[in-house]
């Protein structure tokens, strides 16, 4: 049995904590947040230990891994200093919030197991596209177009006492609500071997400093694909992930996976487990924690390591490097 820790006890950690007390192998041993009430409130539910911040929790349990929950900036802080107790690491997305911290985190990866948590790698549509893909069925790459548009209101950044700032948030739009629909870009079609890209502050000018809209142009591999990302939309839409091929089309929207031919068109439905938490947060969450403790059960490789996202990242950083002097 698994003894797992959590630090950061916000929404996105009680899909972690569901995640844990649903896993035959792992349960969780204590919980830590800077907000005592909080942790308190997550040990209370399922029935582990509450402390104070990182440092206690590792102090006084044996943990085999720990969960980071916690603003963007601190994931890789805390990833050294679980990775110094020699335990596992699954932190949330993003990975890094700079290049210097690419360079902690490889650290990190050379002294315990590591595991980034980009769930809709594990969505049956994705699966099927990237089969599609890499078996060739419907013929080369040509290219790709990807669209991400979402809400998000002056509270949601306000409340929060962190989001909407470089310094903890790392950036808007791109870092936070849309990292997962270009990490499946890359995902699917390869690494960026060029950027272009442009950010913009449309709708909450004077509330954060960071962008709440990117677009960007990249060549995949060479090919072409085209990013847009906003939280100024009215609504959180649907995300949509568009690969062109010489003959189809593969469209990706919520559990659907449609291919366009000159034949028609084809709808696969895929059977979904239920969601925690939020539905935009997709539902791969089980699959993809349940695959990270496989892994470390069966000391096999984890499909979302360091190695696997490092295109990703590397595109993000060069989107930020490029669109963020327009911010100014």
């Amino acid at each position: 049995m698994f003894r797992i820790g959590i630090v950061g006890c916000g929404g996105i950690a009680q899909v972690h904590a569901a995640v844990l007390e649903q896993l035959d192998e792992t349960t969780l041993i204590a919980c830590a947040d800077i907000r005592p009430e909080r942790a308190e409130k997550m040990a209370e539910k399922y029935h582990c230990h509450a402390y104070s911040s990182l440092e206690d929790m590792l102090e006084n349990e044996k943990l085999d891994a720990v969960h980071i929950c916690t603003p963007h900036a601190l994931h890789v802080p805390m990833a050294k200093k679980i990775a110094e107790k020699g335990i596992a690491v699954f932190t949330e997305k993003p990975p890094v919030v700079s290049r210097e911290q690419w360079d902690e985190l490889a650290a990190v990866a050379e002294k315990t197991r590591l595991g980034i948590c980009f769930q809709n790698r594990y969505n049956p549509n994705v699966r099927e596209a990237k089969r599609l893909i890499e078996e060739n069925v419907y013929g080369d790459l040509l290219g790709a177009r990807a669209s991400v548009c979402w809400k998000r209101t002056e509270p949601y950044y306000t409340d929060s006492g962190w989001r909407g700032t470089w310094e903890l948030e790392g950036g808007g739009a791109l870092i936070n609500q849309s990292i997962h629909t270009l990490d499946l870009l890359i995902y699917l079609m390869g690494k960026a071997d060029h950027v272009e890209a442009h950010m913009a502050n449309h709708h909450l000018k004077g509330t954060i400093e960071v962008e709440d809209t990117v677009e960007a142009y990249l060549l995949l591999q060479g090919k072409p694909a085209l990013f847009y990302a906003t939280t100024a939309y009215v609504c959180d839409a649907p995300v949509m992930v568009e690969i062109t091929l010489e003959k189809a089309t593969l469209r990706l929207e919520g559990d659907v996976l449609e291919i366009r031919t000159a034949q028609g068109i084809e709808r696969k439905n895929f059977p979904l487990p239920q969601i925690l938490g939020k539905d935009y947060w997709g539902h791969g969450h089980a699959v993809c924690i349940g695959d990270f403790y496989d892994s470390l059960k069966n000391n096999r490789p984890y499909q979302n390591d360091l190695a696997s996202v490092a295109d990703l990242a590397d595109a993000m950083l060069k989107i930020y490097e490029q669109g963020k002097p327009f911010l100014s």
